[in-house]
């Protein structure tokens, strides 16, 4: 089993990145989430999916040991990019996992504050999750992420999902398109990727709904928690594509 204190390089191409001019980082189109395996994470690849997700959250049906995420980086075959998922985690234990594994994401899914987010090494781009339920008024979000810039640091993106009472995502609930409005309002030109019971039966009507940078999924590929259906993933991958240049050719 690999050692843990090997770091691995990081998972995000050279042209991935924040621009010098401090510019917001280029973010990836279509990640798939809750990986825990080197099989699944070789299929979502091959799928066309350019962004993997690792759940660090022990509470998680998800969840990897940092052993495993090495183990399924270095058998995996993975170009993608590597997203870590993290729950309330002490800044220390981020930077430790990120390094070991190589992530070119942290992906903050809990009640982090404002403040936390300057504590995370600029190596690392940040994608900070918020949550809504039915009825909630996105426009928050913009005030939070002006709340994180005056705090020392912007989030690179912002993933919505829906809040559930009992888990940190990865419910299969889905978020109230219509209700997220024009987004670029609140969020300005930080990219917004979208989660929150995506599905290949309904990915294309989210994406020209809502307009997001990316799409994240997590259950709706799945044959079991954790386990990844390989055509499920494909079919994904390819309905999201296509609705991504549906939404370029009618002028999103």
């Amino acid at each position: 089993m690999p050692n843990v204190c090997a770091c691995i390089p990081c998972g995000k191409p050279s042209w991935i990145g924040k621009e010098i001019s401090g510019e917001i980082a280029a973010v990836f189109k279509i990640k798939i989430c809750g990986i825990t395996n080197p099989e699944d994470a070789e299929s979502a690849v091959n799928a066309g999916a350019d962004a993997i997700g690792l759940n660090f959250y022990h509470r998680s049906p998800r969840v990897v040991s940092v052993d495993r995420a090495i183990e399924i980086v270095h058998e995996g075959n993975l170009i993608a990019q590597r997203v870590g998922v993290f729950v309330n985690t002490p800044v220390d234990e981020i930077h430790r996992i990120a390094k070991a594994v190589g992530l070119a994401w942290v992906q903050l899914h809990g009640d982090e504050p404002p403040g936390f987010l300057s504590k995370i090494d600029p190596q690392f781009d940040i994608i900070r999750v918020r949550r809504l339920d039915a009825g909630d008024d996105p426009t928050k979000i913009g005030e939070d992420i002006a709340a994180c810039r005056a705090a020392g640091r912007a989030p690179d993106a912002v993933l919505v999902d829906a809040r559930s009472t009992d888990e940190y995502g990865g419910t299969g609930d889905t978020v109230d398109w219509a209700g997220l409005g024009d987004h670029k309002i609140w969020l300005g030109d930080i990219p917004l990727i979208l989660a929150g019971g995506l599905r290949p039966d309904n990915v294309d009507e989210a994406i020209l709904t809502v307009r997001p940078a990316a799409v994240d999924t997590a259950s709706g590929v799945e044959k079991a928690p954790g386990r990844k259906d390989k055509q499920k993933m494909q079919t994904f991958v390819d309905t999201a594509k296509e609705a991504f240049r549906d939404a370029a050719r009618s002028g999103s």
